[in-house]
């Protein structure tokens, strides 16, 4: 695990970055996400964990069980439990949201990719 100044944990992916904002109760967490210009996270679903998308800089192109929404900020979507999805970015701006998960589980490992830019489906 990686921390960023403040101590939070921090990770790098293909596709920008995370900070988890909070992660103290058992039924929820809650993530500041970045996207870099021209990428998106794989199209994926969760087993345990719904989730709630709050864009506050760039718009976002949510892909959500096949249909696109765009996202802009102040602007928010729901991810329910088992729904396939994906954000995009195909703007020149990063596009950051933050993401509140509810559920039971909330591991990276309740990640179902079926779709990814960088391999990592299957």
């Amino acid at each position: 695990m990686t921390t960023d100044s403040l101590g939070r944990e921090y990770e790098s992916r293909p596709w920008g970055s995370f900070v988890v904002l909070d992660d103290s109760a058992s039924d929820h967490k809650v993530k500041r996400i970045t996207v870099d210009p021209g990428k998106r996270l794989s199209y994926q679903i969760h087993a345990h964990r719904s989730e709630h998308w709050f864009v506050v800089a760039g718009t976002a192109t949510v892909i959500l069980d096949g249909t696109t929404h765009l996202v802009g900020p102040g602007q928010a979507i729901d991810i329910p439990v088992g729904s396939a999805h994906r954000c995009e970015n195909n703007g020149d701006d990063q596009v950051i949201f933050v993401e509140v998960q509810h559920g039971t589980y909330f591991g990276e490992d309740d990640i179902e990719r079926l779709e990814d830019d960088f391999g990592r489906a299957g």
